[in-house]
């Protein structure tokens, strides 16, 4: 190792822990999924130019990069969506040339400092299995078989995927793996297996070949309910032999594939935008956090447009802002080199993320969010809209999102099964665009109004659902409901919710989550100013404020601490108010009241 980068990298350690990491030959235990908080993520997609793998993998480059971070997992590359394997499998295909076996390196140092280690191994992308197996891809509409994506009714899973992962559990001890290129990359199939099995399903003879057809929803339908068997066969298979291998598909059940978790994935997790991250990891974290699932998200240590150039410090710890607010986990994503060995000279921009993650860790992970407002995620409404399998394509919701937070609403994401039993929780739902929603749970949003809930229809096709004058405000029952255009979204708000739990004076470049933990009262303020959409990479943040800060209280509270580091807050307390200032936010601050 590079001593300068040696040095760096302890450096950086110190700053997280009091001493330095000792090897313990008991291999000390390893956090399970569900417990972790903090992760990297390192791939390179092998391919037929690795002709070196393993050169440069050694014990003091793993041991170098837990000493920096002290993470509580890793994910590294074993298979990419080229299909090549990055250790020597006897049951995969591997890239070119192995030098020695990394990922037993990877293994043993890892075990060695009670460290998790997953796999990155791409699923239904496997351009390497679809080109010598080509009867194990999907077909396209066209006759031709897919260059990329396996068929979800072919042999793929149990000639390749589910022996491969049973080589990592049984033959490596891995703790589990992060199956990439799944959901995102399942395609409609028009194979033999596939339009036989739709025809006996469905009974419907002439199977749709475009959009705008006849039954071309329904085709869809078919084939996510494919994916979704695929994702069950699989992970059951692979339990049965090695019950304790921890398994997720990559943004399998989140705004993804926005539905109800249907497979035994042990964790949820997906890896948001390289460029407009924020506002991507703002909608995904608001729907997770509702899921029933430990999760996490990742973002991309680097940026893709107009170059690749390493994100800053201070750019990726806002990032992991938005997640931390809402109690999710956090991993960064960062590349290996060809032969499979890590630039060291990256880990001390993680060694400072992770710094920032956990001096919050024990006040926002897995946080339970307060309900205010609930902003739509229909399932039905969606899948309507789509004409691919699970792309993301929501617009509206995403523009609504951002509506509220800039008016410095709490806002949840929710679909109808996060939402459905619930209502009553919260004082503003949103449906935000939606030209379909099914009736049961229509009929469920109008006795919601009945009872004394405020209902804010935007758009047009919402509107329409409920024969809802736009503009106009409609007493039904004890409760209200408002048609808006998305210009008008915020004021019929502030007319139907003109007083929630957090009001923030003196900047609108500021997200507040409000949660609870252990009995504390949690608002949140991530500081989202700056081009953070448009420009690719931010070396500063101006920090925002003074902020004056109301919170609805039945009680006066006896502490208010400003986190982390439990600062005490003056604070005034009259009619059932607090009243406060804090005086900056630089990128994430928390209030912290006591009951």
């Amino acid at each position: 190792m590079n001593t300068a980068i040696h040095r760096t990298l302890l450096g950086a350690a110190a700053l997280l822990m009091p001493c330095a990491i000792l090897a313990d030959p008991q291999s000390p235990a390893r956090l399970k999924r569900a417990d972790s908080f903090l992760g990297i993520h390192f791939d390179f997609h092998a391919n037929t130019d690795c002709t070196n793998v393993g050169a440069r993998t050694t014990p003091a480059m793993v041991e170098g990069i837990i000493s920096a971070v002290r993470p509580d997992y890793l994910q590294i590359d074993c298979k990419g969506h080229p299909g090549l394997s990055s250790y020597p499998t006897k049951v995969g295909h591997q890239a070119p040339g192995i030098v020695g076996d990394p990922l037993r390196v990877w293994r043993d140092v890892t075990a060695r400092h009670g460290v998790a280690l997953y796999m990155h191994y791409s699923g239904v992308w496997d351009s390497k299995a679809v080109k010598e197996h080509p009867d194990w891809a999907a077909i396209g509409a066209d006759g031709k078989p897919s260059a990329k994506a396996t068929s979800l009714f072919g042999p793929y899973s149990g000639r390749l995927l589910i022996p491969q992962l049973r080589e990592l559990a049984g033959e490596y001890g891995v703790d589990g793996a992060w199956v990439d290129g799944e959901c995102w990359a399942s395609v409609p199939d028009y194979g033999p297996a596939a339009m036989k099995a739709f025809r006996e399903a469905t009974g419907i003879g002439d199977v749709p070949r475009k959009p705008g057809e006849p039954h071309w929803f329904e085709f869809l339908q078919f084939h996510r309910e494919a994916f979704r068997k695929y994702l069950r066969n699989y992970i059951a298979a692979v339990k049965q032999t090695h019950p304790g291998f921890q398994l997720c598909s990559n943004w399998a059940f989140t705004d993804h594939m926005a539905e109800p978790v249907s497979a035994p994935v042990d964790f949820l997790s997906g890896d948001y935008s390289p460029q407009d991250s924020v506002n991507s990891a703002r909608v995904s974290a608001r729907y997770l956090a509702r899921q029933g699932k430990p999760w996490d998200l990742m973002a991309w240590s680097f940026s893709t447009k107009p170059d690749r150039r390493q994100k800053t410090a201070v750019q990726l710890q806002r990032e992991a802002a938005v997640v931390l607010a809402t109690g999710g986990g956090f991993q960064a994503y960062f590349t290996q080199n060809r032969d499979g060995s890590v630039r060291l000279e990256e880990m001390p921009v993680m060694a400072e993320v992770a710094k920032f993650c956990r001096a919050r860790q024990a006040i926002c992970h897995r946080a339970e969010p307060v309900p205010q407002v609930a902003l739509l995620f229909s399932t039905e409404g969606h899948y309507r809209r789509l004409n691919g399998l699970f792309p993301r394509n929501y617009a509206p919701l995403t523009d609504a999102l951002l509506a509220l937070l800039g008016r410095q609403y709490s806002v949840e994401v929710l679909g109808e099964h996060q939402l459905s039993g619930r209502m009553s929780q919260y004082p503003l739902i949103v449906v935000p665009g939606w030209g379909h929603l099914e009736p049961r749970f229509k009929d469920e949003l109008v006795a919601r109004v009945q009872s004394g809930g405020n209902l804010l229809l935007v758009g047009p096709e919402a509107s329409a659902l409920f024969q809802a004058e736009p503009g106009k405000i409609t007493s039904v029952g004890r409760g209200k409901i408002a048609a808006a255009e998305a210009a008008g979204l915020i004021e019929a708000a502030r007319q139907l919710f003109p007083e929630p739990m957090v009001d923030v004076a003196g900047s609108r470049d500021v997200d507040v989550c409000v949660a609870r933990i252990g009995g504390r009262l949690l608002v949140n303020l991530v500081n989202t100013g700056g081009p953070h959409k448009t420009q690719s990479i931010i070396e500063t943040i101006p920090p925002i404020g003074p902020l004056t800060v109301t919170i609805r209280h039945a009680t006066k509270p006896a502490r208010v601490t400003l986190e982390p580091g439990g600062r005490p807050m003056a604070f005034d307390y009259r009619d059932g108010e607090i009243e406060l200032t804090v005086p900056a936010v630089a990128i994430h601050e928390i209030i912290a009241i006591e009951p």
